[in-house]
């Protein structure tokens, strides 16, 4: 017998992830991963769910790392691994060695991308890999006395040569490798490929599969998006002694904070941060509406508008529940189309997650706060209180002076925030009229 509860789930999530799907196609990632995520087992699931977002009309980049199976070579033959400030010093032998570990393993990704055996998630898929000399590097040169060597920086990419073969449909897949004029090959970091090309593409987003989970509060809670403003001062905040070996992870997950912010200052909508250790993270992160990573973003994520006749669909789908359960007065579609003037909405990533309307009485300058609603999954975040606020200042704009609610469920709600209990014969002549003896709900005002 099938089991009805795991099909319902299916087809909840498949309708909630269908608005995804159409934003995502024609729209340029930059997905990047490390060495580590190669070597580890589930490493073909990631290229299952790269090539899922591929056949859904998405244009992707893969700057792929190499850093343990670099090393791993260079203690085989019991060569010297070299590290100052976080930078490998590649000198003749071990250039040689990052030549070797890169080429195997962007052979060993190209040959994952080309597998559809019948019965697997890529059978058919029929997908062509792009590689070449994208990515034009000059030295690092000699800091503080030092050499690099062979350790290279990003000094161009050729973005015109990736937007022709990503227009050929075909996914690109840069190493962190980079040439130079003279045809010299310098050793990159992916973190850095992944950002500038991002950059050059002016892509929609850079996705980056990182060994934490991402940016976390002072409570340990995942920060699940932040401005670039709010990521800035995550940095700045951030004191720990580069030599602390304990501090490695933190040190890591900074650096990807500044690829991110760097990559949204200059032209990058947004960068995620996702833990490459759960399976499907990338699927997670794409295709639910919070996702499980960090995203930094240089648009507003969420924010808070007037309503428009479009927003009437969301806000309907946002205060039925509540209108069922005898919280909020029943409001038709079409009475809400001809007070949508009167609405606020707070948006995130599409879909409304809370709302609010003012109704002013002018005559006696007096308002009516109605209709406010937060989505279930969104009511510790401070949205009502953030739309009572709006609106109170709307409201003295306006000239009122006094605001007014009937509640029948949120009494303590309203008188947490100033509002105090009065009477019917308080309200304006007009809403005494329309009061609804049945519902019994109770008045409060609040001086502005």
């Amino acid at each position: 017998m099938p089991n009805i509860f795991d099909e319902a789930q299916f087809v909840t999530w498949f309708r909630s992830s269908s608005p995804y799907i159409n934003a995502f196609r024609g729209r340029t990632f930059v997905i990047m991963f490390s060495g580590e995520a190669v070597a580890d087992d589930q490493f073909a699931h990631l290229i299952h769910d790269i090539a899922l977002l591929n056949s859904l009309g998405a244009r992707l980049v893969l700057a792929h790392g190499a850093r343990p199976q670099i090393e791993q070579r260079l203690t085989e033959r019991n060569a010297a691994i070299h590290y100052v400030k976080e930078l490998r010093i590649t000198d003749d032998a071990a250039l040689t060695v990052v030549k070797e570990a890169v080429g195997t393993l962007r052979i060993e990704i190209e040959a994952l991308l080309s597998m559809g055996l019948a019965n697997s998630p890529m059978a058919g898929a029929g997908i062509r890999v792009a590689s070449g000399n994208f990515v034009t590097a000059k030295p690092v040169g000699i800091r503080d006395g030092i050499d690099y060597c062979y350790t290279g920086e990003v000094r161009r990419v050729d973005a015109e040569a990736i937007k022709q073969r990503l227009d050929d449909g075909a996914i690109v897949l840069l190493s962190p490798l980079g040439y130079s004029p003279t045809g010299e090959t310098f050793n990159l970091t992916a973190l850095e490929v992944a950002t500038a090309t991002a950059i050059a593409l002016n892509a929609d987003k850079l996705l980056c599969l990182v060994e934490d989970r991402g940016l976390f509060d002072a409570d340990k809670d995942l920060m699940r998006q932040l401005t670039l403003g709010e990521a800035e001062q995550w940095l700045a905040a951030q004191r720990a002694p580069i030599d602390n070996e304990s501090n490695k992870a933190h040190r890591e997950i900074a650096q990807y904070v500044m690829h991110a912010v760097q990559a949204c200052r200059q032209g990058v909508r947004r960068a995620h941060l996702i833990d490459r250790h759960i399976d499907g993270a990338l699927l997670l992160e794409l295709f639910t509406r919070d996702g499980i990573g960090t995203l930094i973003t240089a648009d507003q994520y969420e924010n808070m508008r007037k309503a428009t006749i479009d927003d009437v669909g969301g806000i309907l789908g946002l205060i039925e529940p509540l209108e069922t359960e005898g919280a909020l007065v029943r409001r038709s579609r079409e009475r809400l189309e001809t007070e949508i003037d009167y609405f606020m909405v707070m948006e995130r990533d599409g879909m409304i997650t809370a709302c609010a309307a003012l109704y002013p009485f002018k005559k006696e300058s007096v308002g009516e706060l109605a209709c406010l609603a937060v989505h279930p999954a969104y009511r510790d975040g401070g949205r009502g209180e953030a739309l009572l606020n709006a609106l109170e200042h709307h409201a003295k704009q306006q000239g009122i002076g006094h605001l007014f609610a009937l509640t029948t469920h949120a009494t303590h709600w309203f008188r947490e925030r100033g509002f105090s209990p009065a009477k019917i014969e308080d309200l304006p002549v007009q809403r005494q009229h329309l009061y609804n003896y049945q519902r019994k709900s109770k008045v409060f005002i609040k001086v502005l």
